[in-house]
């Protein structure tokens, strides 16, 4: 298992690398096969609620079985998380990488407690990202109004990047978390203008679903190293598992197995479209 800052050196000038947020241990062997037929490094994001569903020990394990039996590089990131006690039981339980998201709170105190998570992980050799500014939408029962959406201030990301040393930040652009109305407009002006003065810290595209083939090219070509891929996997899924049984007539009254099947191979295709799109 790697964290982030071995996959951004293995990935360097390739491309970005896919992060896709697991919300059930059914989807994982889909995920790692989908990388290991591509022969491309892999994300595996849960959010807090799931990591304590499965239980962070039981992923831990899950992933590494599964890293060896494919033979691929994988990280296991701890997706937007706001208790720096949930974060430090993440790391001590074998996670390789972890967000702390204080995008909410004023900017010197989102340093303070992102500079905690940083030294605290980076003495086990645990990644870490951080957010400057505030991306809207909805994410696993966390809830930003768009009125509380803050574009990523130039200055403050430099200021954040500087004094915290994170690896990597979440920048607000235009999308939003969970599923869009309407396409998503990227403001590319303010993307450009804080890749090119961020130095080696990868940026990262959250609310990856919404926004168009086109728009994650360009994005990736301002320097964008990992696009979180989330509300896509989970509709595609629920949908696919409603289509394979409409009636009650014709659930399975033997295993679960068969509902979740065809759910799985859904996964995996939208897995390995999202990755080779991420190529350069």
């Amino acid at each position: 298992m790697k964290n982030l800052v071995s996959l951004f050196e293995m990935t360097n000038n390739k491309g970005a690398i896919g992060a896709f947020n697991v919300h059930c241990i059914e989807m994982l062997p889909s995920m790692m096969e989908a990388a290991n037929e591509l022969n491309i490094p892999i994300i595996i994001q849960t959010s807090l609620g799931t990591a304590e569903y499965v239980g962070f020990d039981l992923m831990v394990s899950i992933i590494k079985t599964l890293s060896e039996r494919y033979n691929i590089d994988v990280c296991l990131h701890l997706d937007h998380c706001q208790d720096i006690h949930a974060i430090q039981k993440a790391i001590d339980s074998g996670y390789t990488s972890v967000m702390y998201d204080g995008s909410s709170l004023p900017l010197n105190e989102n340093i303070e407690n992102t500079k905690k998570v940083v030294e605290y992980a980076h003495k086990r050799n645990v990644s870490v990202e951080g957010e400057v500014g505030t991306i809207g939408g909805t994410e696993d029962g966390l809830v930003v109004d768009e009125k509380d959406v803050m574009y990523t201030n130039p200055e403050d990301a430099y200021m954040f990047v500087k004094e915290t040393n994170v690896d990597a930040l979440a920048v607000a652009i235009g999308t939003t978390h969970g599923l869009y109305k309407s396409k998503a407009k990227i403001n590319f002006d303010l993307l450009k203008e804080i890749s090119s003065n961020i130095g080696h810290v990868g940026l990262v595209l959250h609310g990856g679903t919404g926004v168009s083939d086109e728009d994650i090219k360009r994005c990736v070509s301002e320097g964008v190293k990992k696009v979180n891929i989330g509300s896509e996997l989970n509709k595609a899924y629920i949908e696919e598992i409603n289509k394979t049984f409409p009636k009650a007539a014709d659930r399975p009254l033997t295993s679960l197995r068969k509902l979740f099947i065809p759910a799985n191979q859904r996964i995996k295709e939208i897995v390995k479209q999202k990755l080779i799109l991420l190529q350069k």
